[in-house]
């Protein structure tokens, strides 16, 4: 048997995917999530630096910071590919027609963060998720507001009006 299962692990291609049923629950939210995420790492880094010299556990902590911000800017950037790969259709691109731009931006703006620790550029990185979000929940016909974010890095983030 475990021939059997081992064979078909090897030999039948799988895929990991939000949901290619499609379920049709979307929401940037996770994105926005990751995106604050990034630049909290970025501000955890940064005052690390100010330390100057770094002991062994605080070498070990810049590691694990750095790991986490590269792998919640990937997380950002495939929630973001989800909704535009699978929610947006003819109809929403019709009505938002700047949203391949848009999410070729996130894209690049995500690579970026990953590859510095430079704060703009993660806040960058948010506003432009929140421009998505905002479009996303515009296309729902559901209204938005800003506000800061209740935790850090206590950024400016788009959320629905919902009630």
């Amino acid at each position: 048997m475990h021939k059997l299962l081992s064979f078909f692990d090897k030999h039948i291609p799988s895929a990991s995917a939000h949901c290619d049923i499609p379920c049709g629950i979307y929401d940037p939210a996770t994105a926005q999530i990751a995106a604050l995420t990034a630049i909290r790492m970025i501000d955890q880094i940064n005052e690390l630096a100010e330390k100057g010299e770094l002991s062994l556990a605080d070498q070990a902590k810049l590691g694990r910071l750095v790991a986490e911000k590269e792998s919640h800017c990937n997380k950002a950037k495939e929630e973001v590919r989800i909704i535009w790969g699978d929610y947006f259709k003819a109809p929403q691109f019709e009505k938002f027609p700047g949203t391949h731009e848009l999410a070729h931006n996130i894209m690049l703006q995500g690579s970026k963060v990953r590859q510095h620790i430079d704060r703009d550029m993660a806040v960058e990185f948010l506003n432009l998720i929140n421009q998505f979000a905002e479009n996303f929940w515009a296309s729902k016909g559901v209204d938005t507001f800003t506000a800061t974010c209740p935790y850090a890095p206590a950024e400016q983030v788009v959320y629905p009006k919902l009630g």
